[in-house]
């Protein structure tokens, strides 16, 4: 059995993840986290090769005959700042791509992710007699930007560790400890990030007659853009977009010169993307025409994710084993999400099928309602959502007892004969 002596390796598990969650470190700085999981991945008698795509930190674990299976893990954490809700809080500062500083935090459960790997080769290592085959333990930098996989891949990643099977990934969610959440072909959205810069005329707050404000423009240009998904997508196709940031000005008496809105876009269609794009550009362009501005708006890329595609047949076999191993009641087929994940890049790259999973990290008791359907409890408050400065998972040892078993429990199918 892979999973035998696991129990006594949570306390140490625990520890790590309390480690890395108090330390977390922004995209493409992850310098000391990729230091620790590749001194623990060493210890564990890996082959292992760092400053792959720039931070990014491959093991190799080697055990006779038989399939290679990727796992992965992604290692950055977020520009949010932490609340007082566990002694192990972080209190870093990072430096993010504007050259501002701010404070960061695990609020994507990447700190689960990476722990529950290290768990997964650990317990790999100690039962080589249960198993064979070759295991790429996979610690990928920049997955909030949607470029660690990329960087890795251009960084030769498959000419470096060789073919490989099946790729297999998980990430927490806001959901019951111990459940598991699967979704056969699209799982996850496109997404695309966008700067737009609009330009005013700046002045005297107390004659704004004798500018252009840009903080009205960017203002109208907000609203509007809420039209897209209500009056340009159809009802059965899927869109969303978000104005997360709007920064313009330093003082409330000086009209700037210039505003700046940071967007984010999801789609699940290639042609609603292009049609969603379009439309930004176009209200965007008209409402500084409206405006008078003295020169036109610049849109700007930031990054992008690619649609996360599960394999239909390895999923269905995946799904089969964890049913085996865990029961039906917490094995749970979900919906497409409009979250963004650029794990399935790998497996592109080298044209096999891949499977991407949820598992959940938090006390039942936040979840009275139906295990399967875990959002109404996010969307009321009751339970925090990804990217939240509360997204702590409240349940840590069964969490990360269940999510080294799900790598296991998958792996198996592979590297168990």
């Amino acid at each position: 059995m892979l999973t035998s002596g696991l129990d006594d390796r949570i306390p140490d598990l625990e520890l790590l993840y309390r480690d890395l969650h108090e330390h977390p470190e922004l995209s493409f700085q992850e310098e000391r986290t990729a230091s620790v999981l590749a001194a623990r991945l060493a210890a564990a008698g890996l082959e292992v090769t760092t400053g792959v795509g720039k931070t990014g930190v491959v093991g190799v674990l080697r055990n006779g005959e038989g399939p290679t299976v990727l796992l992965r893990a992604d290692m950055d954490a977020l520009p949010v700042q932490e609340i007082e809700k566990v002694p192990y809080r972080s209190r870093a500062t990072g430096v993010d791509p504007d050259g501002v500083s701010t404070p960061v935090m695990h609020a994507c459960g990447h700190d689960t992710h990476m722990t529950a790997l290290i768990g997964a080769v650990e317990q790999l290592v100690a039962n080589r007699d249960a198993w064979s085959g070759t295991v790429l333990a996979v610690l990928q930098p920049a997955e909030e930007v949607g470029s660690g996989a990329q960087a890795m891949l251009d960084d030769g990643f498959l000419d470096r560790f060789g073919p490989f099977d099946v790729a297999l990934g998980q990430h927490i969610t806001s959901a019951p400890s111990t459940h598991l959440y699967l979704c056969p072909g699209v799982f996850m959205a496109a997404a695309d990030s966008l700067r737009v810069t609009v330009y005013g005329r700046g002045g005297h707050g107390s004659a704004p007659h004798t500018t252009v404000d840009p903080v009205v423009l960017a203002a109208s240009i907000v609203m509007r853009l809420q039209t897209i998904v209500a009056r340009e997508v159809a009802p059965n196709e899927v869109a969303v977009v978000t104005v997360a940031a709007i920064h313009a000005g330093r003082k409330e008496n000086v009209i700037p010169a210039s505003a700046e809105l940071k967007l984010n876009v999801r789609t699940f269609d290639p042609d609603v993307r292009e049609r969603v794009l379009a439309a930004i550009t176009r209200i965007v362009d008209a409402e500084a025409e409206a405006a008078g501005a003295p020169r036109p708006p610049e849109i700007a890329p930031i990054n992008g994710f690619p649609l996360l595609r599960n394999d239909v047949a390895t999923t269905e076999a995946v799904r089969a084993a964890f049913t085996e191993a865990f029961g039906a009641g917490h094995v749970h087929e979900t919906t497409p999400k409009t979250g963004s994940e650029d794990f399935g890049l790998f497996a592109e790259a080298a044209g096999v099928p891949s499977v991407f999973w949820n598992f959940g990290g938090f006390d039942p008791a936040l979840y009275p309602d139906d295990p399967a359907h875990p959002h109404a409890a996010v969307a009321s408050g009751r339970a925090p959502g990804g990217h939240s400065p509360e997204f702590v998972p409240t349940a840590v040892a069964p969490t990360l007892r269940r999510a080294v078993e799900a790598l296991l429990t998958a792996a198996a199918i592979w590297l168990v004969r």
